[in-house]
């Protein structure tokens, strides 16, 4: 290796921003910005939010409705399109996992009469990418997309119990802090207790009277791909309903198919 190659080198180890790219930092910041809110925004102030001018936006802001990125409304306002939203669940291991539980899923919630949900890690947090509801009228469940805490949930413990000790560090460090969490006492205690019994059962923090049932769906050296959960309520309009413990059974089960289904890769 010449001294070019170990110049090169270092500037990577470092983190320096030599190989800066002005133009593609702009359309993130313009996508980021766009997501964060529920309304779209007028160009002067998208321009304003992200501290540019509204001249110094134009042009990526026409690419990106070009490209199908970003919608210009009638309202001469601009807003995100379901386009990043398609490009994620393309992914193909995301793709797969969801094609291959859904059946699954499916016969779950009809023999347990709860919704149930697989998330899996994606920047300091949980998102879920499949969902089902319970049969009948009522339901509680959370949608797709949705972004679960790693510490207040019991999604979060089970993804967290189930990862190597680096990691867990690394997940912990680049958490995003959810709304009123807390940090729970003895948390590595707790952690390893889910690892010894296999899954989690506790109380909601964020909805009085649910239940989080948490399983994890593993890999070939046991490492968590994804979490598969129930949030459990006590159902009083159907005769006999499964009790809490019956339906991890079910979960239990469900996660010992699909990881039999995928060998364990994804």
């Amino acid at each position: 290796m010449g001294e070019g190659d170990n110049a090169m080198s270092d500037e990577i180890e470092d983190g320096s921003d030599r190989y800066r790219a002005p133009a593609l930092d702009k359309g993130l910041d313009i996508l980021e910005a766009l997501a964060d809110l529920e309304e779209g925004l007028s160009q002067a102030e998208l321009a304003k939010v992200l501290d540019r001018k509204p001249n110094e936006i134009y042009r990526m802001l026409d690419r990106l409705v070009r490209r199908g990125y970003v919608a210009r409304t009638s309202g001469d306002r601009y807003e995100l399109t379901l386009k990043l939203f398609e490009l994620a669940h393309r992914h193909s291991p995301t793709r797969r996992l969801v094609s291959l539980a859904l059946p699954f899923m499916r016969r779950f919630v009809q023999a347990a009469e709860q919704a149930c949900h697989i998330s899996v890690y994606d920047r300091g947090a949980l998102s879920v990418v499949a969902q089902v509801d319970a049969p009948g009228y009522w339901s509680f469940g959370l949608r797709i997309g949705a972004r679960m805490s790693l510490v207040s949930t019991g999604s979060g413990h089970v993804a967290l119990a189930f990862s190597s000790a680096e990691e867990r560090q690394f997940m912990l460090k680049e958490r995003e802090i959810m709304p009123r969490e807390q940090w729970p006492e003895d948390f590595d205690a707790q952690l390893d207790k889910v690892q010894a019994d296999g899954f989690i059962i506790m109380p909601s923090q964020q909805t009085s009277g649910v239940f989080n049932i948490a399983v994890p769906l593993l890999g070939p050296q046991q490492n968590v791909l994804a979490v598969l959960a129930c949030p459990f309520l006590q159902r009083l309009d159907t005769d006999l309903p499964p009790s809490c413990e019956a339906v991890l059974e079910k979960l239990r089960e469900m996660a010992a198919q699909l990881m039999l289904e995928t060998g364990g890769v994804l």
